[in-house]
């Protein structure tokens, strides 16, 4: 397969993993909407983090609640918590890497608050860790994960959300992603602001 045809390939294998997503995952994401509309309305906060590629994604999905998305609209309180490295560093020197973001939501958290924790593979232990602080504080989690959920499925809640794309593939996976980050960064707003 030569070069061109092979990123042809990697166009239908996306198409066709968000095919398979779009009525898989439409309820889970729906939910996750209402579930991060009622926090952000009752004056909570949405957490984020994940690790590598879906560290940029904890924190895409920060700056576009914080900033905007789509429409001009009021910030929304939302932290990655990814981005301070003296932070990261000293727990993970301290303590431990698996600690990194549980001691963060420990400090952070408040009950009725939000945890969007990302893991494509479901086998993060900081993640993990994460999403057992969160329920410590009281403190919602919409899981993103891939293949078959990992550890990370186990850990839920019934009053979590796991958005878990049908895919073994990373690349697809965090593509999906995005996508979810996007279709959540729009139900918030016209929840919140209605249509622009």
């Amino acid at each position: 397969m030569d070069s061109h045809d092979r990123i042809i390939q990697h166009f239908h294998d996306s198409i066709r993993t968000k095919q398979m997503a779009m009525d898989a995952l439409a309820p889970a994401i729906v939910d996750a909407g209402e579930l991060m509309v009622r926090c952000l309305s009752r004056d909570g906060k949405i957490l984020s983090c994940g690790n590598g590629g879906s560290a940029a994604d904890a924190q895409h999905f920060s700056s576009e609640l914080l900033n905007r998305f789509e429409m001009e609209r009021p910030g929304l309180p939302a932290l990655a918590l990814t981005t301070d490295s003296s932070t990261l560093t000293s727990i993970a020197n301290d303590e431990a890497y698996e600690e990194v973001f549980a001691k963060q939501v420990r400090a952070l958290g408040q009950n009725g608050d939000v945890l969007l924790a990302i893991s494509t593979s479901g086998q993060s232990p900081n993640v993990a860790a994460a999403i057992r602080a969160a329920h410590e504080r009281g403190v919602h989690v919409v899981a993103f994960s891939g293949k078959d959920g990992g550890p990370i499925a186990g850990l839920l809640q019934e009053t979590d959300v796991e958005i878990r794309v049908p895919s073994n593939v990373t690349a697809r996976i965090q593509e999906v992603h995005l996508l979810v980050i996007h279709c959540l960064c729009d139900l918030i707003d016209r929840s919140l602001f209605g249509s622009d």
